[in-house]
């Protein structure tokens, strides 16, 4: 019990301090910064001129906005996007395109914090485009092919319902953000402190050391660092909040480093994981539907990235 108590004081300790402290000033800054150019159209601008370039990946003009959410915002803001694609009469097939997309692509609730950490955030953003468009690609021309091609749009352009007119205008649309952020900042708690409460469990209790010595053959095969293995679990069962605590404890007792952390980034910062499939999934039943070959597209882009921050030859 005393064991228990330890772990569950040192994880709520953890969890405050990167919520408070980490997570939500950067959200606070990201999301006001988001949502003033929704509000003045500049967002709407940016969205109509990359969707016809954009057009032979499989994506649309709110797959693009979806693509500048996951960005900027969180993992879970394309949930609405997603949603509306789905009431709009979006295509199966471009729906599992823009699925596969944001599930390849890096999110910004784990990105930004990172910075903070050492991470750089020019290569991690290119790359996560790069392999959201692979991921768009292999999922509209493969693994999706078979899906529906039939949609009836009424209008594929995002709108938005709180223009920024004004200097009431523009602290309406900041205070808005600031508490959307908040609720984000607030709701990653009780996630963060169950999975630091379990990994850290897992630690003292030697089970993280057993499973790092049953795959170490094969880390050493492929020249992968065996302090992956810890934030790499938790980050597939508990998703990139979760991932983000352990990282921080890590890279504080010195068993991770920036330059590690950087290499591993296109494998770590995704939301293919189960919680971040779950949410996403939530848009809608036709989004849920097409659920497989958007992520075995989703596979084909964290490739990309991988390769492209060097962890894979």
């Amino acid at each position: 019990m005393e064991l228990l108590m330890d772990v569950v004081l040192h994880a709520g300790r953890s969890a405050i301090e990167l919520s408070l402290f980490v997570l939500l000033p950067v959200m606070v800054v990201m999301l006001a910064l988001m949502r003033l150019l929704e509000a003045k159209g500049v967002l709407d601008a940016l969205v109509s001129a990359l969707a016809p370039i954009l057009k032979p990946f499989g994506l649309t003009g709110l797959g693009v906005f979806a693509a500048l959410q996951i960005s900027f915002v969180s993992f879970a803001a394309p949930v609405a996007t997603l949603a509306m694609m789905e009431n709009r009469g979006t295509s199966d097939r471009h729906l599992a395109a823009t699925l596969a997309m944001v599930l390849a692509m890096a999110q910004a609730n784990t990105v930004f914090p990172l910075l903070a950490m050492g991470l750089h955030g020019g290569p991690v953003l290119a790359w996560a485009g790069a392999g959201g468009l692979v991921a768009a690609a292999v999922t509209y021309w493969g693994t999706g092919r078979g899906l529906s091609v039939e949609e009836h749009l009424a209008d594929d352009m995002p709108h938005h319902a709180h223009p920024a007119d004004g200097p009431k205008g523009v602290l309406d649309v900041i205070n808005r953000a600031g508490a959307e952020a908040f609720k984000i900042a607030i709701g990653a708690i009780p996630m963060l402190v169950l999975s630091l409460v379990v990994v850290t469990l897992l630690q003292r209790l030697g089970a993280i050391d057993w499973a790092t010595g049953r795959v170490a053959p094969l880390l050493a095969a492929l020249s992968i660092e065996r302090a992956y293995v810890l934030p790499t679990i938790t980050k597939y069962l508990a998703g990139g909040t979760a991932m983000l605590g352990v990282v921080d404890d890590m890279l504080r007792g010195g068993q991770l480093n920036a330059a590690m952390m950087n290499a591993g980034a296109g494998f770590l910062i995704h939301p293919l994981d189960v919680p971040g499939v779950a949410v996403l999934l939530s848009a809608g039943r036709r989004v849920a539907g097409v659920w497989k070959p958007a992520a075995l597209g989703a596979v084909a882009g964290i490739a990309v990235r991988m390769a492209g921050h060097g962890l894979l030859p």
